[in-house]
C-alpha cells in the first residue's frame, strides 16, 4: 500500500517521512485545522524536497482559483478536496486533484468507483478527526482505487492488507502533538503498511 503522511508542518518531519518510505506528504491549507500551514511555509518545505514524492495540498471550502494558485505558488503536485464540491469547480481546476468521500454509510464508499479517491470517516469537523471508518463496509468491495484515511495508526494499518487498498493516509495516528510527527511512529506505520 502506498502511504501518505498528512499534516506536515516542518521540513524535518517531511524528510523523516520520506526517508521512512512515504510516497506522499500532505499540507493542510485549512485555517481552522491545528495542522494548518501557510503558503509561504509550505513553499519553503516543498522547494527543498527530493523528486518522486507527491506533494498534496488539502483544501476545504475554497474556489478553483484558490486551489490552482496555492498549488502553483507552493509547488504542490496534487490537490485533495476535503469538502462537498460542485461539479463545475472540477472543470475550473488546472491542477491534478483527488476527490474525498466523507463516508456516512456503506453506499458512500461506492461513489466515484471508476476513479482514484480518498475515503475518510464522516465527522462534522473537516480534515478528519482521527475517527475510524467501519472497515466491514469494504468487505467484497473493489478497493484498488481507494486511499483509506481516518483513525489509522501503526498498530491497525496491518489489518488492512487483505482489502487491497491502493493506499493509506495518516495524520494524528503518527503524531506527538498536532502537526508534530513522531519519527518512530511514522517509520512503524510505513513498514507495517508496506
Amino acid at each position: 500500500m502506498r502511504c501518505k503522511i498528512c499534516g506536515i508542518t516542518s521540513y524535518e518531519d517531511a524528510m523523516n517521512a520520506i526517508e521512512a518510505g512515504a510516497d506522499a506528504l500532505g499540507f493542510v491549507f485549512y485555517e481552522k485545522s491545528p495542522r494548518y500551514i501557510s503558503i509561504e511555509d509550505a513553499k519553503k518545505i516543498i522547494s527543498k524536497l527530493p523528486p518522486f514524492v507527491e506533494k498534496v495540498a488539502l483544501f476545504v471550502n475554497v474556489d478553483a482559483k484558490t486551489i490552482n494558485s496555492t498549488c502553483q505558488k507552493t509547488g504542490a503536485t496534487l490537490a485533495q478536496l476535503h469538502f462537498d464540491v460542485k461539479d463545475d469547480l472540477y472543470k475550473d481546476l488546472i491542477v491534478p486533484h483527488i476527490k474525498v468521500i466523507r463516508a456516512k454509510n456503506k453506499n458512500d464508499i461506492l461513489k466515484y468507483s471508476d476513479e482514484y479517491r480518498l475515503v475518510d470517516a464522516y465527522c462534522e469537523a473537516y480534515g478528519g478527526a482521527g475517527k475510524r471508518i467501519n472497515i466491514e463496509w469494504f468487505e467484497n468491495v473493489e478497493c484498488s482505487k481507494i486511499i483509506l484515511a481516518g483513525g489509522l495508526d501503526p498498530q491497525n494499518v496491518n489489518d488492512l492488507k487483505s482489502y487491497g487498498f491502493y493506499g493509506v493516509d495518516v495524520s494524528s495516528g503518527v503524531e506527538i502533538s498536532h502537526g508534530k510527527k513522531d519519527p518512530q511512529k511514522v517509520k512503524e506505520f510505513i513498514n507495517n503498511a508496506k
